[in-house]
């Protein structure tokens, strides 16, 4: 076995030569590919083309072998030239005096070894005399293999950078790979990729599309360590392993039977690691014949290695995304679920139609079967119930649950049960096809008036996360029921979370690409005060607000509700931003002391689209300063002096214009994103805002100043809990 100490040993070291520019390793081993070119030449003179001087290299070119010699005919050292047609070619050449070319003519070198076909590009130039007659021919060809085996080579990577790039499943860019590497070696060559498993302890199967169903079977899940042959060995060391002969190399101990079984002599693995470092798998070279490969193969392996690091970094990072996403919408369906249950639940001041709603939202989004019982006077009453269809549902209300253990336990412990089983009691259980459930009791002030219990029929079990889901129903309805003003203002906060929590989709705006970023105080449903709106005018404008309502709760969120719903609808009817302002101030002052009394600050403007970007017109009542990003990636803060909201009658805004240039932004922040505080208390401030939002990435969309803000406060913070709502608007002129 040969090692190979290192996985680049022929890459230069820049640290080592300061007088050279570092090389790129990548570069280097193409170098290696490119190889070196060989050159012919020959002087013939006269009709018979006597050969005058000539270098070794011709000869062996059109296979003349060790017959090297001057001063005779070309033809009498050539058994066959006019198998090749250069007897006949070097006339007309003669004759004519018009040079020729000849481009990747096939040849057989004969090198004293094994013979080899060759592509050469030869130019045959007529020789002449002081007086321009013509005297002989003169041969000059150069070797081409090598280039036409990189050119393949370098449209067969091309092709897999951009299936990688298209994210095609990267089972089918390994097997491109794969096939392409066997199709461009001019040897029995057998490629295959194995790729390490989450935890980096085992290789499990990639791509082997010439290796033989059992052996890939055989190595699927092999560990990862010294001794495993070569590509577990490779993936322990970090390094290229090179096995030139299985048959007698100890690495292979435990698979050589394997290996002779599937025809493989020879193994030379290169591990796959990330732009971290970490392993990522291997990929093997496997020859018919015990062989040690020469440079070129190995540089030729690790360009692929790369190549498929960067389809498994990219497929992870696609499933990572996939996931977060996957996470993202569960969340949202589940905060929709809430706030739509919720709002159900206070439709009225009615305990029993609330408790009805109660088992309505439950069945069939958390289980197919649901029913509530309730103490009343003692006793336990069943008030409502939910099924798939109307006989289910009267089976389940005529269960008399003054029997139900399960309810009776969960009365009396205040705490929810959950099990994979029918409940012990008598029930139609049987009848229902009931494989488990949930009991969760109702709270009045820490005492259990109630319970909901949930019944699946799947063979699926209640999980946890619907139990949680459950049992934040079951508070609310609890509450709901318990007291009828707490209920009607938790109506009020499911709808206001409805209109001012959940931020509209965004439009498509003409000219204008547009982004948001929207991150509340706290967790779960806790309301915030930051809010932002985009929505076109009648004219082909579009207006814009960004805003922060003191205080945080369902008073916030009915202030939020109360401007954006105001702005809306005045916009359309009123001629100017300042106007639009007045309006909603004049809404705030006069809303119900019931609906919150606190102040809001706010920016609204309208966007007209142009031919050279777009037309801003905004006002500022109070709030943080605007900002304009250029095209040169300065930036200014846009001061327009204003008053805030909900104080007083008047209002005292000013109007300020600009012009978004394309690739020109306009960012609009809450004071959540300026105060945010470092561990030692300092604020975030507009300095570091200006400073990040230059930081973005030449002619940036929106997004991505978004994403570069966001990226600077959450390294500033530490990625600390935020004490409040941030919300960001941009407008980028396309």
């Amino acid at each position: 076995m040969r090692r190979v100490p290192g996985q680049h040993p022929h890459r230069p070291d820049p640290a080592k030569d300061s007088g050279r520019a570092a090389v790129d390793p990548a570069d280097a081993d193409l170098g290696v590919l490119f190889g070196e070119t060989t050159a012919v030449f020959a002087s013939l003179s006269g009709p018979a083309h006597m050969v005058e001087s000539a270098n070794p290299a011709f000869f062996r070119a059109l296979g003349a072998g060790p017959r090297v010699r001057t001063g005779v005919p070309l033809g009498q050292l050539l058994p066959e030239p006019a198998g090749q047609g250069l007897i006949g070619l070097l006339d007309r050449v003669y004759r004519s005096g018009v040079p020729r070319t000849g481009r990747d003519a096939r040849v057989l070198l004969d090198d004293g070894a094994e013979p080899r076909e060759a592509l050469f590009d030869f130019s045959y130039e007529p020789r002449v005399d002081s007086g321009g007659n013509v005297t002989g021919v003169r041969v000059i060809g150069v070797e081409t293999t090598q280039v036409r085996q990189a050119q393949r080579f370098t449209a067969e990577h091309r092709a897999l950078l951009e299936q990688i790039a298209r994210q095609a499943p990267l089972h089918e860019v390994l097997d491109g790979m794969a096939r392409a590497m066997e199709e461009l070696s001019p040897e029995d060559l057998v490629v295959s990729v194995l790729l390490a498993d989450r935890e980096g302890r085992r290789l499990v199967h990639g791509a082997a599309p010439s290796l033989p169903d059992f052996y890939n079977r055989a190595v699927d899940g092999i560990d990862i360590g010294e001794g495993s042959g070569s590509c577990g060995t490779a993936a322990h060391r970090r390094e290229t392993v090179v096995v030139g002969d299985i048959a007698a190399d100890p690495l292979w101990d435990d698979f050589r039977d394997l290996a002779r079984r599937a025809g493989l002599a020879a193994c030379w693995s290169t591990p796959v690691l990330g732009r971290d470092g970490a392993l990522l798998g291997t990929f093997a070279m496997y020859h018919r014949t015990p062989k040690l490969p020469q440079e070129a193969d190995l540089a030729l392996a690790r360009l692929f290695a790369d190549t498929a690091a960067l389809a498994v970094e990219r497929q992870r990072a696609e499933a990572a995304r996939s996931a977060a996403e996957a996470r993202e919408r569960a969340a949202r369906e589940d905060l929709a679920f809430l706030l739509q249950a919720s709002t159900a639940l206070t439709v009225d001041l009615d305990a029993v139609q609330t408790l009805e709603r109660l088992a309505a939202s439950c069945a069939p989004r958390l289980a197919p079967l649901c029913v509530v019982d309730v103490v009343e006077n003692g006793r336990l009453r069943r008030v409502a119930t939910a099924a798939p269809d109307e006989r289910r549902r009267k089976v389940l209300a005529s269960h008399a649950p003054v029997h139900d253990d399960v309810v009776a336990r969960v009365l009396a412990t205040r705490a929810s049960e959950v099990a994979r089983r029918a409940p012990a009691g008598p029930g139609p259980w049987q009848d229902l096809g009931v494989t488990g459930y949930l009991c969760v009791p109702l709270l009045d002030r820490g005492t259990a008036f109630g319970a909901v219990t949930l019944l699946s029929t799947e063979a699926a079990p209640l999980d946890g996360h619907r139990v949680a889901l459950a049992e934040e129903l079951a508070r609310r309805a609890a509450s709901a029921a318990r007291n009828a003003r707490q209920y009607a203002h938790r109506a009020t906060l499911a709808r206001d979370l409805q209109a001012g929590l959940l931020m509209p989709e965004l439009p498509d705006v003409p000219g204008a690409d547009v982004a948001t970023s929207y991150h509340p105080a706290g967790e779960g449903l806790d309301i915030g005060g930051d809010f932002y709106d985009v929505f076109p005018l009648d004219d082909g404008r579009w207006a814009f607000l960004l805003g922060d309502v003191c205080g945080r709760g369902a008073i916030a969120a009915t202030t939020t509700a109360l401007v954006r719903h105001t702005a809306r609808a005045v916009a359309p009817l009123l001629p100017g931003p300042e106007d639009v302002v007045a309006a909603v101030n004049r809404a705030l002052v006069n809303r119900p002391g019931s609906h919150g009394t606190g102040f809001v600050t706010l920016v609204y403007g309208r966007l007209t689209p142009t031919r050279d970007g777009l037309d801003v017109e905004l006002v500022r009542a109070g709030h943080t300063l605007p900002l304009h990003l250029d095209a040169r990636h300065a930036t200014r803060f846009v001061d327009a002096p204003g008053s805030l909201l909900g104080i007083s009658a008047g209002t005292d805004v000013v109007s300020r214009t600009l012009h978004l240039a394309p690739h020109e932004s306009l960012l609009l922040y809450t004071d959540g994103i300026t105060e945010a505080r470092d561990g030692s208390g300092e604020q975030f401030g507009e300095k570091r805002l200006a400073e990040a939002v230059a930081g973005a990435p030449a002619r940036p969309s929106a997004q991505q100043v978004v994403d570069a803000l966001a990226r600077a406060v959450r390294d500033f913070t530490g990625g600390q809990d935020i004490d409040d709502d941030r919300a960001v608007l941009v407008l980028t002129a396309t």
